[in-house]
């Protein structure tokens, strides 16, 4: 895989509005050469089925606790219908996709994590022949983040976290954060502002002086964290025409988060922008 695969994190609030031209660009893209592999969430479904079984849900930090009854949830949630959902429409555009949860062939090995949160967990191993052997048989992985530890035990994991991990382990240049937003906006003197291309440093240094604001901050934290596995990563809006397909060419969509420009504070070579409608 490598310079040819791009992992693509579909976030859970924005799958229900992507377009069948989304799916269209992932099968177009795997026959063009191009090793799509796809990360999901699902956070609103699963607290909408948990308040319908009398379940509230909880967060620390913007992590869902999970407990044992949450985790049920979460494994029912993600590996179920979501998952489910996602290949039939891969399948509806012509395309061979095999959906899949971290715990199948201990695709995601489960490194638990300490504190409030419970069954929680960062990746510490992806079963990267799985992966190829998927990929090979011409399917594209669709993988639901729930994994396991080497004794069995079930784990909830982020779903931007698997995709770095998924990313770093294919050794994959490019990762793709399919929101609802066009990419990293600011705004100024009452005129809104999609960020080109901004830098790690230059990211922080917006977060901390109060440009990015509000539900962008989760979105940022998620690519920064991803860029830690990949090259660059964007965040682009999934409804946007041919989105896939022009972030895999390059060409400038979205806001693309990369480690380091030619100028690392914020306002210069880092904090380029356009217009956003």
């Amino acid at each position: 895989m490598g310079q040819g695969t791009l992992v693509v994190k579909c976030g859970g609030s924005t799958m229900d509005a992507l377009p069948d031209g989304f799916f269209a660009d992932l099968v177009a893209l795997r026959h063009s050469g191009i090793t799509p592999v796809v990360v999901h969430g699902g956070g609103p479904a699963i607290s909408t089925l948990l308040k319908r079984l009398g379940i509230e849900p909880a967060f620390v930090n913007g992590m869902r606790v999970t407990d044992e009854a949450t985790l049920e949830v979460v494994e029912m949630v993600l590996a179920g219908a979501i998952n489910k959902q996602l290949v039939r429409r891969i399948w509806r555009a012509g395309g061979r996709a095999l959906g899949l949860s971290g715990s199948d062939g201990a695709l995601l090995e489960a490194q638990p994590m300490t504190g409030p949160l419970g069954r929680v967990a960062t990746v510490k191993r992806v079963n990267v022949a799985l992966l190829h052997q998927v990929a090979a048989m011409g399917y594209i992985p669709v993988i639901a983040p729930v994994g396991m530890d080497e004794t069995g035990q079930a784990y909830n994991i982020n779903a931007d976290t698997a995709a770095g991990a998924v990313a770093r382990a294919l050794a994959a240049v490019r990762v793709v954060l399919v929101t609802d937003v066009p990419g990293i906006w600011v705004e100024e003197g009452g005129v809104r502002r999609v960020l080109d291309v901004v830098d790690s440093a230059a990211a922080e240094a917006l977060i901390a002086r109060g440009v990015i604001t509000g539900g962008m901050i989760p979105k940022v934290r998620a690519a920064l964290d991803a860029l830690a596995a990949a090259t660059e990563v964007l965040i682009v809006d999934g409804r946007e025409p041919n989105v896939l397909k022009r972030a895999a060419a390059g060409e400038p969509v979205g806001t693309r988060l990369v480690r380091h420009t030619a100028t690392t504070s914020a306002g210069k070579g880092g904090d380029e922008g356009r217009d956003a409608v």
